[in-house]
């Protein structure tokens, strides 16, 4: 597992976007939001611009707090945040049954670090949807260097309109990554059509409400975080301090906070680098504060199979 530095973070910042320009590229993102006067249609008609500017601003700010796979996990007394991220991709392989060889969908795959896990862990060939160029082309480094790229690679393509003929896997699984879906219906119907008949899909969502249709070929579902001893958001809380996982403590934020206003004075992080990180604090809090109110759960998860007999109008 790779482990990015701080010139990792200052060079990655901005992604694909050029250096000169991610500072008008955080301006123009931060008016998609309601809080600077954006309105819900117009970040769904423009859903494609708007993730791809923020997973080019932030992915190397992620990459350096957080690791190689973005996302949170139920964690024990006394685990690791690293090793509770490996257990839960690991919960989701022996879900889904994978067995070795299996053609196996990632949608919506981040840099790869969970299908590169799943892929070692299960034996499987596991290819990563993304849709945003600087994380596909870092996720392909990544697989250089960890050796897999035999059986891991990547897909640039749009989850509403997936580049796949029906019937193509052995199993899909998404995790904490279809939030980006404009319409969360059409892309599950992309998961259904390029999932093969009688195999699963399995996926951890960001959720706030316990609605359920149970005319879904659902085989179980449990929001994961009810039973986690440690609570899911505490490695964002400011209140938490770890050796483990230092940069995501108050003080490991305060030195990565400095070192960027530093490393732009200088010239080495563009302009900008440092407004990526403010927004990216206050994410964090509302995190926190919607974790601990339990009003806010990234790890619903749910397990689906498609039938065997399909016709044109099965939903998932």
């Amino acid at each position: 597992m790779s482990k990015a530095g701080a010139f990792d973070l200052a060079s990655g910042v901005g992604g694909k976007i050029d250096k000169s320009e991610v500072l008008s590229a955080v301006e123009k993102y931060e008016k998609y939001h309601v809080f600077y006067g954006g309105e819900e249609e117009e970040r769904k008609a423009n859903y494609t611009d708007m993730v791809n500017k923020y997973y080019d601003l932030v992915t190397s700010f992620y990459e350096f707090g957080w690791g190689e796979s973005f996302h949170f996990a139920a964690r024990w007394n006394g685990e690791s945040l690293k090793e509770s991220i490996k257990r839960h991709e690991h919960f989701l392989a022996l879900q889904l049954g994978l067995k070795p060889g299996q053609k196996v969908l990632d949608v919506g795959c981040g840099i790869g670090g969970p299908l590169r896990e799943i892929a070692r862990f299960s034996s499987t060939f596991v290819t990563g949807l993304n849709n945003n160029e600087y994380q596909i082309t870092r996720g392909k480094e990544l697989n250089r260097i960890a050796g897999v790229e035999k059986t891991c690679d990547f897909m640039k393509a749009d989850f509403m309109k997936m580049p796949f003929p029906d019937n193509t896997f052995d199993a899909v699984y998404a995790i904490e990554a279809t939030c980006h879906a404009p319409d969360a219906y059409g892309c599950y119907k992309e998961i259904y059509r390029v999932l093969k008949p009688g195999q699963c899909f399995a996926a951890y969502e960001w959720c706030m409400t316990d609605a359920f249709d149970p005319n879904n070929a659902v085989i179980w579902e449990k929001d994961l975080a009810i039973d986690s001893p440690v609570p899911w958001y505490l490695p964002l809380d400011k209140n938490h301090f770890s050796l483990s996982s230092f940069r995501l403590t108050a003080l490991g934020r305060f030195f990565t906070r400095n070192m960027v206003k530093a490393l732009e004075f200088v010239g080495f992080a563009p302009k900008g680098s440092q407004r990526v990180q403010d927004f990216l604090e206050k994410a964090a809090e509302g995190l926190v504060e919607g974790g601990r109110k339990e009003i806010f759960t990234p790890m619903y998860f749910f397990l689906a199979r498609k039938p065997l007999s399909d016709s044109s109008d099965s939903t998932m």
